[in-house]
């Protein structure tokens, strides 16, 4: 099986991060980064670097977790790319970071993470930064 973690290259994705390897070393599975911009971006602040993939891969492999990188684009909603990857790979666990956002906020803008936790058909791991 897999641990699925959708990550972004902010505090809230690395605590994402560093409880997805904790529990793929817990669970003795293998660790899949979901890092995927939106299809058609010029520039995506959400997509991370070399550099930065590159300290990912060695934090996971330190761990003695094995690890895998995602970063193709997606077309649509970033949620329905997480549930889909998850029931593709037949995750285990998927695992989110959380940010504080205002009830105004959330109106507004919506939530990804909300909608993770309502549509995934799997548990779903939420960790606050």
């Amino acid at each position: 099986m897999t641990v699925l973690v959708a990550y972004i290259p902010t505090s809230e994705g690395n605590a994402a991060f560093t409880a997805a390897v904790a529990e793929a070393g817990r669970r003795q599975e293998r660790l899949l980064v979901l890092n995927t911009p939106r299809e058609g971006a010029p520039v995506s602040a959400d997509l991370a670097g070399e550099a930065e993939i590159a300290d990912l891969v060695q934090r996971a492999t330190t761990a003695g977790v094995e690890v895998e990188i995602r970063q193709d684009a997606h077309a649509g909603d970033l949620a329905e790319e997480v549930v889909r990857v998850a029931e593709a790979v037949d995750a285990s666990v998927v695992v989110i970071g959380l940010r504080r956002r205002s009830p105004v906020g959330k109106l507004i803008m919506g939530s990804a993470a909300q909608r993770i936790l309502l549509d995934a058909d799997r548990p779903v791991l939420a960790v606050k930064h």
